[in-house]
Formats: structure tokens, sequence, C-alpha cells
């Protein structure tokens, strides 16, 4: 058997960083959360040094507050900030379905369709978790499809903090939380970008609806 990589501190704290990246964007976590780091730690099965480094990027991420050890919290969104990432995405996602629509395949039109089936199910069966974590598969799939990794980071990014908000509010948006979605694949099945462009974009305005009314202001 070939040498198996020693995990050393670097790659076990980005180990655990991704994991909980991973988490927040599926909507694990849910705002007003507090989190412990030994608990985690535990949970992960790692000493508490890789999580309080992980816990640190995350803070750096606006992913969540970290004032001390003992208080770390899933922050509520504020309706300023849910505007401003709602503009961000709004301009980076339209952009990611026109390019899509240019370049995609019949597989990739399977794959996202094989993700709206599924999306359907967990509605159904009212599994808030599955139903934000196949919502946020079908966008970031956009991005992959068009072959812009940059845009799929920043997206990544911007998904940490939102993804515990669109988890929180996802039964509660009902068919608007998937409805928009089958525009998006329509304009890549016949390949028309602007279409693509402006169904992502409705998508994230009156699908978001939901997520305005809940953020807490100003």
């Amino acid at each position: 058997m070939d040498e198996l990589q020693v995990l050393n501190h670097a790659n076990l704290s980005d180990t655990v960083y991704a994991t909980l990246c991973d988490a927040l964007i599926k909507g694990r976590f849910n705002p007003g959360d507090r989190l412990k780091i030994r608990d985690l730690a535990e949970q992960l099965g790692t000493s508490v040094t890789p999580v309080r480094d992980a816990i640190l990027r995350l803070s750096h991420d606006d992913a969540l507050v970290f004032q001390t050890a003992r208080n770390i919290q899933i922050p509520h969104m504020t309706k300023a900030r849910y505007l401003e990432i709602r503009a961000i995405r709004l301009r980076l996602e339209a952009l990611a379905a026109e390019t899509a629509a240019s370049v995609a395949s019949q597989k990739d039109i399977q794959e996202l369709r094989r993700i709206l089936d599924a999306n359907e199910k967990a509605l159904a069966e009212g599994d808030r978790l599955a139903g934000a974590e196949l919502n946020q598969a079908f966008h970031f799939q956009l991005a992959t499809i068009a072959k812009l990794p940059t845009l799929h980071s920043i997206l990544r990014r911007l998904w940490l903090q939102m993804g515990p908000l669109i988890a929180d509010v996802y039964l509660a948006g009902g068919r608007d939380m998937i409805d928009y979605h089958y525009a998006v694949l329509e304009a890549l099945e016949h390949h028309r970008p602007k279409d693509a462009a402006e169904a992502i974009m409705s998508d994230i305005l009156n699908g978001g609806k939901v997520l305005l009314d809940k953020v807490q202001g100003p």
C-alpha cells in the first residue's frame, strides 16, 4: 500500500474550515445559533486548535461573530447586508446563468433537471435542509457549467452568509423557492443567454421575497 499522506496542522485546519463552510452554505446552522469550539471539535474528531483556526477564518469571512471563545454566534442578517448581498448576487449570478446558457451541454441540462427533481421531492416531504441544500446546488451548478471558478469562489463566500437564512425560511417560501428555476432550465435548454440571466434574477428577487421579509432592520 502506498504511504498515506500525513495530516499536518495546516491541512487539518483547512479540512475543518471547508467542513464548516459546507455546513453554513447548506444551512446546517441557524441564525442566532451559538457555537462552542470544544463541542465542534468533539463532533469532528479533532483537537480544539484547528476548529479555533477555522472559526477565526469564518469570522473574517463575515460568516459568524467571534467575540470571545465563549461567545461565537451565527449572526442574524440585517436588511442592509441582505440588500447588498442581493445586489451583488443579481450581477454575478446573472453572468453565470448567461454564460452557462451559451455553453450548456445535454449532460449539464440533465444534472440541473436531476437537482430540480430531488428538490421537488424535498419540498413535498417538507425536508427543509435537503431543500435548501438542493437550492444552493442549483445556483452553484450554473457557475460550474459556465466554467467560471473565480465567480464560483465569490459566490461561496456570499452564500456562507446566506445559507443559514435561506434554510431558516425555506419551507415558508414554498413554491417560490423552486418555480423560477424552471425558467432558468428552459433558457439553458434552448441556449438563450438573455432569458437565462433574466430568469435567475427573477428567482433572486421574487423567490427571495420571503428572505427580505425575514431579515432585521435597518
